[in-house]
């Protein structure tokens, strides 16, 4: 039964070829960049300190301000892909991180670090989390809703393999070229999208009748307001996305916090290189793949996805302990591991979210919540930057260098409270259906 369950996942994905290859690629670019963009930025904003505190604030104020205005650009992407379409929202998002990484191939300076800054930020106000709950529209109008969770999971599955590759070619490929073998993949993916992919959703008609632009300004602002009220109802009347939206909050809250200063925790304490950041990379890429392709179309029938986000949830609180307490540079590598089984929450979030919503809403519903998590996005580093900075300082208070990071965990703990609260509401809600005496008193 579970093989059938798998090999039906499988057949699912093919109408998604020509969405799935070219995100692929895409991935496989940004990630090869990830573990060298450490060593470029320190060397060029800060090339004799290791701890480079300007790194630190400089992507913490990257990420604040990409918070800020994906709190309403990914809304309203989400809006545009339900009225407009998913590939013209796609080759938008895709087509933005060429321009950035351009830039590195032409020079590595600390001025063309400022551009590159300036660059990406944009990239990510639009592209962040935008590309991959699009696509997850784009799915669900194709997938029936009782395969979205295989089908989500095989998703971030491959989403994790790009990685894997994105870091094997960023292990062995000289730092020289890793910038331009980046380039040439990113233009690959809008092209082949332009061709090849097919549009799922029958774009609203053009209404040319409006007397000038004031009015065709107008009628668009009240549309988009009317929309982002009627996408905010949407989730606060329905139970089910009210606490999902909780639950995506604070695990954002905490993992992106994480995220944003991690490497560069690991080079100040441990002298995490290049390579080392990619060895890490890897064993969390390889592993993510083994469980979201496989163990979660199998256990998703057995426990569900409430449970699978709870289990995801708790591994990531390990993944904070232990990378916030680690003693020994042994530690981060054991640490990394838990990544493996945090992964599963995305997927699993992605398909609560899509079967709370009905099929003319995925795309506000998805936006919303990952509006939602745009506001953990910006506020986290408004923490955790000062406080990993001071931290793996001379000037710390006390010696606990990941501090921040333990900090960060107590996000993940009120997450994971939440979760078992959809998950405890899951099952009495299940109890209920299941009732064998409701008939009887019914009919008494």
């Amino acid at each position: 039964m579970h093989f059938a369950a798998g090999k039906c996942g499988f057949e699912e994905l093919r109408p998604l070829i020509h969405l799935l290859l070219p995100l692929c690629v895409h991935w496989i670019a940004e990630e090869m960049t990830v573990s060298v963009l450490v060593d470029v930025i320190t060397n060029a904003l800060c090339s004799q300190n290791t701890t480079c505190p300007q790194a630190i604030y400089f992507n913490g104020t990257e990420q604040t301000i990409v918070g800020i205005f994906k709190m309403v650009v990914l809304p309203l992407l989400g809006q545009l892909a339900d009225e407009y379409g998913r590939k013209p929202l796609l080759l938008l998002t895709v087509s933005t991180s060429i321009f950035p990484f351009a830039l590195l191939v032409w020079d590595q300076s600390k001025g063309y670090i400022y551009a590159y800054y300036v660059l990406r930020t944009i990239s990510k106000i639009l592209s962040q989390g935008s590309i991959f709950f699009i696509s997850v529209a784009y799915a669900a109008d194709t997938v029936q809703e009782s395969r979205r969770a295989a089908v989500f999971g095989w998703i971030t599955g491959l989403s994790s393999a790009s990685h894997v590759v994105g870091n094997l070619l960023a292990r062995f490929l000289p730092e020289k070229y890793i910038f331009v073998v980046s380039i040439v993949l990113l233009m690959f993916c809008p092209i082949y999208m332009y061709f090849f992919l097919h549009e799922t959703v029958k774009p609203i008609p053009k209404n040319d009748e409006e007397p000038n632009w004031l009015s065709k300004t107008v009628n668009v602002l009240n549309r988009r307001f009317r929309t982002m009220r009627d996408a905010i109802e949407i989730v606060i009347d329905n139970p089910t996305l009210r606490s999902i939206t909780y639950v995506s909050f604070f695990l954002n809250l905490g993992m992106t916090g994480i995220t944003n200063v991690l490497m560069f925790y690991l080079k100040a304490v441990f002298g995490f290189d290049k390579n080392q950041n990619s060895e890490i990379l890897m064993l969390v890429g390889i592993g993510s793949i083994f469980t979201q392709m496989l163990v979660l179309p199998l256990i998703n029938p057995l426990i569900g996805e409430e449970a699978i986000l709870c289990l995801g949830i708790l591994a990531s609180v390990a993944y904070a302990l232990f990378y916030g307490l680690a003693w020994a540079a042994w530690v981060a590598y054991l640490a990394a591991s838990f990544k493996v089984i945090y992964v599963l929450a995305r997927p699993a979030i992605y398909a609560i979210v899509s079967k709370a919503s009905s099929s003319s809403n995925q795309g506000k519903a998805q936006g919303f919540v990952a509006g939602v998590e745009s506001i953990a996005s910006f506020l986290s580093p408004l923490v955790m930057s000062p406080l990993t900075s001071w931290f793996i300082s001379s000037d710390a208070p006390f010696d606990c260098k990941g501090f921040s990071i333990v900090c960060a965990s107590i996000c993940l703990v009120i997450s994971l409270w939440h979760g078992c609260c959809l998950l405890k509401a899951k099952e009495h809600g299940s109890k209920e259906d299941d009732d064998p005496e409701e008939p009887l008193l019914n009919d008494a």
